[in-house]
């Protein structure tokens, strides 16, 4: 990207994104349609991620303009806030991510999304596969660039387990900055969240088309967003516990 690299970080980020629509454009729409048919049925959508990744599952979860049917998993070791060192020994440590994916117990008709830069640590690749085994359609939001740049922890990786990849184009080692050398400027939570909110705004057009009033958030500072949204945990707390 010779002439965004002219333009600064400001415009490597923008070719990024123009490269998160020309990869994942047409997948984005499938995982609109995927989540669609999982709420329409009753499903729950189970969003997994790791250290930084984690930034996502908050993204996804209990958020303004965010579907209500979100359930997070996660095991608290892979909180980067309390125990950084401890989180990334734990994201490689093998049967962790199966345990938390069993103990979530999905099944049809929920779908999953797993969100790792990666998709190369034992964690997130185990979830994944431990969904798949179920019936659990994976859509794995992940970085191919970034994954075949990546230490090989496991021997599958987190887009192999997926019905659904949603490529984020991140580079390898998540920095951009200085062009020619770089080491500052992480673009994974940008890219990852850019291109979660692509997907929720073709779910919304999907909705509308097809008639469908979806279960979402309201913000809570808004007229309004507490009642709207107390209907929301009456239906859904007993099936999302961390609500």
């Amino acid at each position: 990207m010779p002439d965004a690299a002219r333009q600064g970080l400001p415009g490597r980020v923008r070719a990024l994104l123009d490269d998160v629509d020309a990869a994942s454009g047409a997948a984005i729409r499938e995982a609109a349609a995927l989540l669609l048919d999982a709420v329409e049925a009753d499903g729950i959508v189970h969003v997994a991620g790791a250290g930084h990744s984690l930034a996502m599952v908050c993204e996804t979860f209990y958020r303004a303009g965010g579907l209500a049917a979100v359930r997070p998993v996660w095991d608290p070791g892979v909180l980067p806030l309390d125990g950084a060192v401890r989180s990334t020994r734990v994201e490689r440590q093998a049967g962790v991510g199966r345990a938390v994916a069993a103990a979530a117990a999905p099944a049809p008709p929920d779908v999953a999304v797993v969100f790792s830069t990666s998709g190369r640590n034992p964690y997130p690749v185990e979830i994944a596969e431990e969904c798949a085994a179920r019936g659990v359609p994976v859509i794995a939001v992940t970085s191919a660039r970034a994954s075949h740049g990546a230490a090989a922890r496991t021997e599958t990786t987190l887009a192999d387990h997926a019905a659904i990849v949603l490529d984020t184009c991140v580079p390898p080692g998540d920095a951009l900055h200085p062009p020619e050398a770089p080491r500052t400027a992480a673009a994974s939570t940008i890219l990852a969240a850019y291109t979660w909110s692509r997907v929720l705004a073709d779910l919304d057009d999907l909705a509308t088309a097809r008639g469908v009033d979806l279960p979402r958030w309201t913000s809570a500072n808004v007229p309004g967003g507490d009642e709207h949204n107390a209907a929301l945990l009456a239906r859904y707390r007993h099936r999302i516990p961390e609500l």
